[in-house]
């Protein structure tokens, strides 16, 4: 049985409000000097090359592949919640339909092998922005194995290679850095637990030697968003 890893208030954080752009037509963040700020998802998903994601939806059809967006989004909503209850020390509640029972499975794999090396939260579904430039909300914001980190939840219908979690990887960074500047820390460690509905657990890593690495790439995806969207 593992317990949860102890909260600590180190910082003092700032709730952001999401509302939609009337311009934009997209969602973003206000921060607490008023800036609407786009999310981190919405620059990688704006910047990213679709062409597999539409090849694939082309292959499957479009009814197939709504459904497996949908119970794949179920799924992992379900996980997140599972997790949530278990890091705030709340009993948890694993349900009786395949959904949840999978979910609350799927979520002992993420804490029996990554939130055991959680060695303390400082912040969950941890709203986070880079004045000027960008917003999001990040799962975890703490310490693992002895080092300050960024770290997020993921579900995922099969194993992934490590060449297809660069967004991910992207995510903790640009997580990484907004904290780093609003709050005056200096994160270099990003964890992603990733479960698989077979249960299979995998888990990918920013550290401090490809930090600066992600770090130019983020920077390239948000110049190029800015430049596009102007």
């Amino acid at each position: 049985m593992y317990t949860p890893p102890p909260f600590v208030e180190k910082f003092q954080y700032h709730t952001l409000k999401q509302v939609n752009d009337p311009v934009k037509k997209k969602r973003v963040y206000v921060t607490p000097t008023k800036e609407k700020l786009p999310s981190v998802t919405t620059i990688l998903d704006s910047t990213k090359d679709k062409t597999h994601l539409i090849e694939w939806r082309k292959r499957v059809g479009e009814e197939k592949a709504r459904q497996i967006t949908t119970e794949a989004a179920g799924i992992g909503t379900a996980m997140h919640a599972n997790l949530e209850r278990f890091i705030c020390g709340m009993e948890r509640q694993p349900g009786n339909n395949l959904v949840h029972i999978q979910a609350n499975k799927m979520a002992d794999v993420i804490i029996e092998n990554g939130l055991c090396n959680v060695d303390e939260v400082w912040a969950m579904e941890q709203s986070l922005y880079f004045p000027g430039l960008y917003s999001g909300t990040t799962d975890l914001c703490g310490v693992f194995k002895g080092n300050p980190a960024i770290m997020d939840h993921k579900q995922t219908n099969k194993p992934k290679k490590e060449e297809w979690v660069e967004d991910y990887k992207l995510q903790l960074v640009a997580y990484a850095m907004a904290h780093n500047e609003v709050y005056g820390t200096d994160i270099q460690t990003g964890v992603v637990f990733m479960c698989s509905r077979d249960l299979k657990y995998q888990q990918f890593e920013v550290t401090p030697e490809t930090f600066p690495k992600y770090r130019d790439m983020w920077l390239d995806k948000v110049e190029e968003y800015y430049n596009t969207s102007a």
